[in-house]
């Protein structure tokens, strides 16, 4: 590693993530945009002003979304420890919109996935997103679709394995 990558690294396992993992391994190829990179995924996984239900439910649909699945795996396992319940997971998993989310998941879902496909979103579902989460949750709620967006495609280039883990079933590919 060149200094540049060697102090990046050691940034990145000084703090939550505790080591080199995922797209960061990608990403250490650019360790300034790495560097840049973890600490805006550090503040949304860890700081944001969502609550972590919500945080880790956009994850999955984005996951989902991009056939993610080191990410998928990773977000699963936290998802159901904040409150998502398998049903919901297993219908994402298999692309289809979810009849067991609550309130502010399908919130949550609508306004990723009319983001996401529309490339914006209409007054009442920007509206709709305030009520539920505030000015800096939607805020937050972009920046979130932004960050795993960008570290999907990172994933998805470098053909990034994810770790089987216990209870949790890959994405399948979707028609296209």
């Amino acid at each position: 590693m060149s200094d540049a990558q060697r102090a990046a690294a050691d940034d990145l396992a000084a703090g939550p993530r505790k080591g080199v993992k995922g797209p960061f391994i990608a990403l250490l190829r650019s360790p300034e945009l790495m560097s840049r990179l973890q600490r805006v995924g550090e503040f949304l996984r860890f700081q944001s002003s969502l609550p972590a239900r919500v945080s880790e439910f956009g994850s999955l649909v984005l996951s989902r979304q991009w056939t993610q699945q080191f990410e998928w795996f990773t977000h699963v396992p936290l998802a159901l420890k904040a409150g998502t319940v398998r049903e919901t997971i297993d219908a994402l998993r298999e692309g289809r919109r979810p009849a067991t989310m609550s309130a502010d998941e399908a919130l949550v879902y609508d306004f990723v996935t009319e983001l996401t496909l529309n490339k914006g979103v209409c007054d009442s579902s920007y509206q709709e997103c305030i009520n539920c989460l505030g000015e800096q949750g939607v805020v937050d709620l972009v920046g979130l679709v932004g960050y795993f967006t960008l570290i999907s495609m990172v994933l998805n280039v470098a053909n990034t394995p994810a770790d089987a883990v216990e209870d949790v079933a890959p994405l399948p590919a979707l028609p296209r």
